[in-house]
């Protein structure tokens, strides 16, 4: 851990990344869920060992913050004396409801399982860039159509039983369709395609694929092409497969696979990221009462994906009382809580409302994003989880699903990376309003940081006293036209 990890890489529990507010790290448990008393455990290690500063991301990962060079290594250990196992290599995702859902299509952990196997059965790890992900979505009430990823499983329901639609380089919507094939032949394109991404170097990603290539993919189900692809090689040569059946399925069935002239790319790993800078919140709110074959999960959410460890030790150890067996991480900066009564869901949401956690999908803070901004990072100009306190309680009517605010302390807006309808950014001039962009973008207007909520809060006046009968915040904003956003944000 001497070298820490560079932004853009994961900050996983062995390789701690550099920010602001010290050392962060991120980790994802292999089981998918923890005990309440295993992540108490955890909670007390990051008040000693860190800032006491717990997080729950975009895609759900459990972020600890503020550690040092020798707190991070004593954190490791602590985890490990938890039995907390963690998962590494490429993120092969799955819905938080996986295998317990009764509204689930199909259960996708096996087929997750079998994709993890082969990427590392072929050595894929090592040579694939640190934001390639990989997605298995089995349907129900949480499904994962938000989310990005390199390549995308989706389970659907055929005249001839469960099937699974490919597709790549993008969220539900965007993605571009491959085919819809049995879970095999959908294991088999998954790793195929991986294994073009790793050929075009570690920067790529499944978007980086050309045309002839997606093609090839999406005949695997019919015909197995007989060259995975004359182009992908560095040196252009043909992969050559000399039988109908997989390399890849050959090789996880434990079977020598056949050699291929794939040349090994240099460098190390330095692990994977959240990636994706169009993440957006999943189809369903994940805070919430989810029912369950014979019980119940209850969705709680932290207030911009964040929350002091002394707080979550409070409602954990509640939960516990309450009955809680299972606490898992969910996308869209939530726990669930499983295992519980109606009656305990009720309680267990007083509680939480209490703390000053998210119990509603309806409240504002869920269109919010907001980093630590400052005094937390040192990176920070602003501090911004005040300003989007301020906001959320004095507009809170008008945060409808079309909009999305972001608040970043610096122009690297770590806490939503893709555009945002409007975006305070934080810089050696004041709170900048950057409309429709990211934090990198140019403002568009100024105002001091201290007073920022109270731009944005005009410009949400005037929104509220303009728009039309039935029209939504962000068709109203795109008539003001962002000239009159600037305006109206320097002006209040």
């Amino acid at each position: 851990m001497n070298a820490f990890s560079r932004r853009g890489a994961c900050p996983a529990l062995s390789a701690p990344m550099q920010t602001g507010d010290g050392l962060l790290v991120r980790l994802n448990p292999v089981a998918g869920g923890l005990t309440p008393k295993a992540l108490i455990g955890l909670c007390e290690s990051a008040l000693r060992h860190g800032n006491g500063i717990m997080e729950v991301t975009a895609r759900g990962s459990l972020q600890i913050r503020g550690l040092t060079a020798e707190s991070a290594r004593l954190l490791a250990a602590e985890v490990d004396a938890l039995e907390i196992v963690v998962r590494r290599g490429v993120p092969v995702e799955t819905g938080p409801l996986a295998g317990i859902d009764p509204q689930e299509i199909e259960d996708p952990r096996p087929v997750a399982e079998w994709i993890r196997a082969a990427i590392e059965e072929v050595g894929l790890t090592p040579r694939l860039g640190p934001k390639v992900s990989v997605l298995v979505d089995g349907g129900g009430q949480f499904t994962m159509d938000a989310l990005t990823a390199d390549v995308r499983l989706k389970a659907v329901q055929a005249a001839d039983g469960i099937q699974w639609s490919v597709s790549v380089a993008g969220n539900a919507r965007s993605a571009k369709a491959l085919a819809v094939v049995d879970a095999d032949a959908a294991r088999d394109i998954t790793v195929a395609a991986l294994r073009m991404v790793a050929e075009k170097g570690r920067e790529a990603h499944t978007r980086d694929l050309s045309a002839r290539q997606l093609n090839s993919l999406a005949r695997w189900h019919s015909v197995p092409p007989p060259s995975v692809l004359p182009d992908i090689s560095p040196a252009r040569g043909e992969i050559a497969l000399s039988s109908a059946a997989s390399p890849i399925s050959i090789a996880v069935r434990g079977e020598p696979a056949p050699t291929l002239p794939i040349s090994p790319l240099a460098g190390e790993m330095s692990g994977r990221t959240e990636g994706g800078a169009k993440e957006r919140q999943p189809t369903r709110s994940p805070i919430g009462l989810f029912d369950l074959a014979n019980r119940h999960a209850l969705g709680i959410g932290l207030p911009f994906g964040s929350m002091p460890a002394q707080f979550l030790i409070e409602l954990f150890g509640q939960a516990l009382q309450l009955g809680t067996t299972e606490i898992r991480l969910a996308p869209g900066r939530a726990l669930l809580f499983l295992g519980l009564s109606a009656s305990a869901c009720d309680s267990l949401q007083a509680s939480a409302a209490a703390l000053g956690f998210v119990t509603s999908p309806a409240d504002p803070r869920t269109r919010i994003a907001a980093c630590p901004g400052a005094p937390a990072c040192a990176s920070g100009r602003i501090a911004t989880r005040a300003i989007a306190e301020t906001i959320a309680s004095e507009s809170a009517d008008l945060f409808d699903p079309s909009l999305t605010l972001h608040i970043s302390g610096c122009a690297k807006g770590c806490a939503h990376p893709g555009p945002a309808a409007l975006t305070i950014v934080g810089d050696e001039n004041g709170a900048g309003l950057v409309v429709d962009g990211t934090a990198k973008a140019l403002p568009a207007g100024y105002r001091p940081g201290y007073d920022a909520a109270r731009g944005v809060t005009g410009i949400l006046a005037a929104v509220r006293a303009q728009r039309h009968q039935g029209e939504t915040v962000a068709a109203c904003l795109t008539w003001l036209g962002a000239a009159g956003i600037a305006e109206l944000y320097r002006r209040n």
